[in-house]
């Protein structure tokens, strides 16, 4: 009797229905060698470049060079126990990490593994560390701004959500104090902070931890650290897992900033794996795709449109230089990647100058997009007086006399250097830096002498917030300063300079000091109307006639 052949056909859809495809999808090789975290595997024809690779006891690597007879594997992690014959095997799958909100407040490896002692992470959710970048369709302009709490970077360097902004300086010049503050300085405003440290010592990342603990940042900041003494495998895809726990908050519609402290290691992280896997060196002995390394993780930062979302990921990337060297290949390449740089200088560091913020070449993109109103209305004078007095300096120190313009410009120079000056981890609320930088590109500090200019602005915010709170709350919740406010800003500010004792304060931009008592005060040639270095301006004291000393 034969079986037809629609009983054939019903056996086989049968056997289809229950097949399970993973049983067979999974390919097998075996380690031919292994060494600097790098395994040699013979088989795996089906591997696929960035797969994860599953090797014994719960070891994982990733497939990154596929050769004619062999594949080379990135062992992520300790890699001692594993030797030559051992089976390897393929997962179909990408590198994920976990995400979501059980991370906040935790202190976890690239893998997601918590490393702070406070138990496993209960997470629902994982997504892959590598994805493209959201697409200029979907994407809007930066519109709203990421306060960092910092007076110098608010005013003129300004960090928008959605931004990537470059931290570049040598060591020891303030670029983890700079991610630091701007994370202190998110307290209640819904934006949730991932800092990834990468190739620092162990006591540095439990310093940040505890410092961000002291200030009640952790309960919406993420820290992924991967340690100096971590495979460099580690520290390579350590910024991407915590782009990935950022886009997550990003995809939820939420506000996230990512914080990588520092690229450089990255980078050179990312050198090492590549020599070791036999690829050919280029420029300082990088490989070729090293700024593709960059410019993958950074263009995942973006600000959403309403249609997707509306969220944001906002990137401060940082950078180590060399003496000072901007030109060299991996600071060049990230410059070109983000929206701008924070160039602090070891220079102005040890000049005492805190934040050591060189404006001449730091500049952000977005600008004044980036600003509440209230803060573009102040600031626009502020960089052009700074600018002012950097290039009179230059050249007031070789001169012996100076006109009564430029010595204007020099002091009140002085007195505006002197007041973005700032303790690490003090951030200064929007309200506070608006009435302190209107105080003084006003006039209202120009007789305040420059040694006494900090306690000055102490007393002041002080006397804003218990005599004139108003004020305050006026300018935090308009954002911008109608004539009104105005008024009542430099109302405050007058009472405050004559019960400090400000004698002679003014609100007028350019205010002239008064001539020396012993000397006339020099003409200004600047070509202007038929003056003579002699006129009426210039008639000496009525004292005893002097002759006029020969010059020079």
């Amino acid at each position: 009797m034969g079986i037809s052949t629609k009983e054939i056909s019903e056996v086989i859809k049968e056997r289809l229905k229950d097949f399970d495809a993973t049983l067979v999808a999974s390919d097998v090789g075996r380690i031919v060698a292994t060494g600097d975290g790098i395994a040699q595997i013979y088989g795996l024809q089906n591997a696929m470049a960035g797969e994860l690779l599953e090797f014994p006891h719960d070891t994982y690597g990733l497939a990154l060079n596929l050769e004619e007879d062999q594949v080379r594997a990135v062992i992520l992690g300790e890699y001692g126990h594993l030797h030559e014959g051992d089976e390897v095997h393929t997962t179909g799958r990408l590198l994920e990490v976990p995400v979501g909100e059980e991370l906040i407040g935790r202190v976890v490896n690239p893998l997601g593994v918590p490393i702070d002692g406070k138990g496993p992470v209960k997470t629902k959710k994982t997504m892959p560390l590598e994805k493209i970048a959201p697409g200029v369709i979907t994407r809007q302009r930066v519109d709203s701004p990421v306060q960092t709490g910092i007076k110098a970077i608010d005013t003129m360097i300004p960090l928008g959500r959605g931004q990537r902004e470059l931290i570049i300086g040598d060591r020891f010049t303030g670029k983890t104090t700079v991610l630091l503050d701007t994370i202190i300085n998110q307290k209640g405003k819904h934006l949730i902070c991932v800092y990834v440290a990468i190739g620092q010592n162990a006591a540095s990342i439990a310093r940040v931890a505890a410092t961000l603990e002291e200030n009640g940042a952790m309960g919406y900041t993420i820290i992924v650290a991967a340690t100096a003494s971590e495979p460099a495998s580690l520290n390579f895809i350590a910024p991407y897992a915590g782009c990935a726990m950022g886009e997550y908050f990003m995809e939820q519609g939420k506000e996230a900033l990512c914080c990588y402290d520092d690229l450089t290691k990255q980078a050179w992280a990312y050198r090492e794996l590549s020599l070791t896997l036999r690829r050919p060196p280029g420029r300082e002995a990088y490989p070729g795709d090293v700024f593709y390394l960059h410019s993958r993780l950074l263009e995942r930062a973006a600000k959403m449109n309403k249609a997707h979302g509306g969220g944001s990921l906002t990137a401060l990337p940082v950078i180590e230089t060399q003496a000072n060297d901007v030109s060299a290949f991996i600071p060049t390449n990230v410059i070109s990647i983000t929206d701008g740089q924070i160039y602090l200088q070891s220079d102005l560091f040890n000049a005492g100058q805190r934040p050591a913020l060189n404006v001449g070449i730091s500049v952000s993109r977005v600008g004044g997009d980036a600003q509440t109103k209230a803060m573009r209305q102040v600031a626009g004078q502020l960089r052009l007086d700074l600018a002012q007095y950097r290039e009179l300096a230059a050249f007031a120190q070789f001169a012996s006399d100076l006109d009564t313009a430029t010595r204007n410009q020099l002091e009140r120079g002085a007195r505006l250097t002197e007041l973005l000056k700032q303790d690490k981890y003090q951030p200064v609320p929007l309200a506070e830096q608006v009435a302190v930088i209107y105080a003084g590109t006003q006039g209202f500090i120009d007789k305040v002498p420059t040694a006494k200019v900090k306690d000055w602005e102490a007393a002041f915010v002080r006397f804003l917030r218990s005599e004139r709170p108003g004020v305050l709350d006026t300018i935090e919740e308009k954002k911008a300063l109608d004539d009104n406010l105005s008024e009542r800003l430099k109302a405050a500010i007058s009472t405050f300079n004559h019960q400090y004792g400000v004698e002679g304060y003014s609100d007028v931009p350019d205010p002239a000091p008064t001539a020396s008592a012993d000397r006339p005060t020099p003409a200004t040639h600047s070509g202007r109307s038929g003056t003579s270095p002699h006129g009426g301006e210039e008639k000496p004291k009525p004292k005893a006639p002097r002759k006029p000393k020969a010059k020079s």
